[in-house]
């Protein structure tokens, strides 16, 4: 499924967690590992032991160092940066056939890196493959043997489910998947208990979907769940509760309608799991 997966660093908390799950992710697949730091303009003087080119190498080694112990084929480089951080990502990304970018979600405090939000976000946003995020708290698990997808029966969430349960198969784990009733859309009453009913069923026929779906070749171990509440709040519970090891999670969801898929929600998702999540679109 992976064949060549690459980890933006810079040396962070984040970016070491990161490093662990860019290997053993690549040590599941067989996969190549490509480490990589990217240069600001500011960067490049390597006058002194403590210049940021350095420091950026010495990032590298250490991921590099990880997965040589790992057993996993890596390559490093270190970019001077042309254009924008996350676009040297995505070229990077798209000249090597990269088809997973695994990245931090903070980085150096006080310092403007690629670890930090606002690149993660971008790169989050623009990249044309999955992208896995941890931060500092994620718990890795060597081995992926549970995966959870939330799904809303749209185009986003039928993405989603598809990558889901390729990669359940492909490491032979129990696919976990949810449809989420926010109850913060309705308010006491009868026709509240309508409405809940409705989303409910519309839920039952969403999840039948994606059953449909992930069984259509070969069987797969599957558990689907209607759960009510905030959404991200719901995920990030329901994950914690049934041992799940990965998250994988659309970035957008139906037009007008606000459901989890949406950007806001699985940017909370990412920030509150304590395991990795994997972003698709």
């Amino acid at each position: 499924m992976f064949q060549r997966i690459l980890l933006p660093t810079d040396g962070s908390e984040a970016s070491s967690i990161a490093a662990e799950a860019a290997v053993s992710l690549a040590d599941q697949f067989d996969a190549e590992l490509h480490v990589i730091h990217v240069l600001e303009h500011d960067e490049t003087s390597t006058d002194n032991v403590d210049s940021p080119t350095r420091y950026g190498e010495e990032a590298v080694q250490a991921a590099v160092e990880l997965a040589t112990s790992s057993g996993v084929e890596a390559t490093r480089a270190v970019i001077e940066k042309r254009k924008s951080i996350h676009q040297e990502i995505l070229t990077y990304t798209d000249e090597h056939s990269i088809d997973c970018i695994v990245m931090g979600t903070r980085g150096r405090s006080g310092l403007n890196r690629l670890l930090l939000g606002s690149v993660a976000e971008q790169t989050l946003r623009e990249s044309p493959v999955p992208v896995m995020t941890v931060h500092e708290e994620t718990v890795i698990d060597p081995d992926i043997g549970s995966i959870l997808v939330p799904t809303d029966g749209s185009e986003c969430a039928h993405t989603a489910v598809d990558h889901a349960g390729e990669l359940a198969r492909s490491v032979d784990a129990t696919l976990h998947v949810i449809y989420v009733v926010e109850t913060g859309q309705v308010i006491n009453g009868n026709r509240v208990r309508k409405l809940r009913e409705a989303l409910e069923e519309i839920g039952e026929k969403a999840l039948d979907l994606a059953l449909d779906q992930v069984q259509s070749s070969t069987y797969l171990p599957t558990e689907t769940s209607i759960v009510n509440g905030p959404p991200y709040i719901e995920i990030v519970r329901y994950a914690e509760e049934h041992d799940v090891d990965c998250i994988v999670m659309g970035t957008h969801g139906r037009k007008g309608i606000r459901r989890f898929l949406l950007g806001s929600v699985t940017e909370r998702v990412i920030r509150r799991a304590d395991v990795p999540v994997i972003s698709v679109k």
